[in-house]
């Protein structure tokens, strides 16, 4: 276990320098700089010194290097905890995330326990009462989640609340705790905002989870041991939980991987249709203002997660079923 664990992290270095470095050269592509908007600004403004404080805002950022400096820079800095300066913002990348990520982490958690919570108990009972009317509610709303976007439900729900019952139910807190450092009262605000963000986000991840949970208990309960032990007089609870639903389980724990990143990228859609203060919008604004700092940052903090959520559920997968190895290769 610790040799795989060892080696993993091995692998895990050499794949995120090259996705850091692919991010950073891809969202450099494009013509132009974040200090493009700037300058259009000046020149539309008549200023004689735009061209000389363009040059200085260049020299500011490191703009006037070669893009492979710039990257170099970049990575020398992560090591220290320091990303760089935000172009757009002009504060450093480091504070303009964390301002924005305990909000997140406290939106995509609460959304996690919605899906799992939610579909562990209708995916279970779904497949355990298979042809009946709880099944066929179950997949009505399974088909229901996953034909409707996120962002069309935030829509909806936007309206319904506006119209008929005269309340916003955007945003995460009440305008008053905005930009306002953390207390009792501002973290009662955010939880009682969270349903609405939670329920539209979750509601595809959910639908999603109950098919797969359905489809996989079903299988497993058809299988040749469980008959046997059902004809061997073994209770009905224990024969499902103690077999068949631990490796029905493998889609909740192997979706680990997908769900982590979700902590940083934050529902981008969904997020600025509701107006979330939220990691997502910001990482919309850095790319579209190639803001590289900032959106590289975000980008590689979602690859860090990516493969760091691969190897916890490859651990886990391998402690709930016993089918599954670590090490490849047959052992007589």
């Amino acid at each position: 276990m610790l040799s795989y664990i060892v080696k993993r992290f091995l692998i895990m270095i050499p794949t995120l320098l090259v996705i850091s470095a692919l991010v950073y050269f891809i969202i450099n592509l494009p013509p132009g700089d974040c200090v493009t908007t700037i300058i259009d600004e000046l020149m539309a403004r008549g200023d004689p010194n735009a061209t000389r404080k363009a040059e200085q805002i260049r020299h500011l950022y490191g703009l006037d290097q070669p893009v492979w400096a710039q990257y170099l820079d970049w990575v020398k800095g992560i090591f220290s905890w320091d990303f760089g300066l935000s172009c757009q913002d002009q504060v450093p990348v480091s504070k303009l995330i964390g301002d924005r990520m305990v909000l997140t982490i406290i939106m995509e958690s609460a959304t996690i326990a919605f899906i799992w919570i939610v579909s562990f108990i209708i995916g279970v009972y779904a497949a355990t009462h298979q042809y009946r009317p709880g099944d066929y509610v179950a997949s009505f709303i399974g088909f229901i989640g996953l034909a409707t976007p996120n962002f069309l439900l935030a829509l909806v729900l936007l309206y319904i609340g506006k119209v008929y019952f005269g309340v916003s139910v955007g945003g995460l807190m009440d305008p008053q705790y905005l930009d306002q450092p953390w207390s009792w009262a501002k973290f009662r605000s955010v939880l009682e905002h969270l349903l609405i963000p939670v329920i539209v986000i979750g509601t595809a991840g959910t639908a999603g989870m109950i098919r797969r949970l359905r489809a996989n208990l079903l299988d497993e309960l058809q299988k040749q041991y469980v008959v046997t032990g059902r004809a061997k007089g073994l209770p009905p609870m224990k024969l499902l939980i103690k077999y068949p639903l631990r490796h029905a389980l493998n889609p909740f724990i192997a979706d680990i991987g997908t769900i982590l990143p979700e902590v940083i990228s934050g529902s981008v859609i969904v997020s600025v249709v509701l107006s979330l203060p939220t990691t997502g919008p910001m990482l919309l604004e850095a790319l579209k203002g190639q803001d590289v700092n900032l959106a590289a940052t975000f980008l590689l903090f979602v690859a860090v997660l990516t493969v760091i959520g691969t190897l916890i559920s490859d651990l886990l997968l391998a402690a709930l079923d016993p089918r599954i190895r670590l090490q490849g290769g047959a052992t007589r």
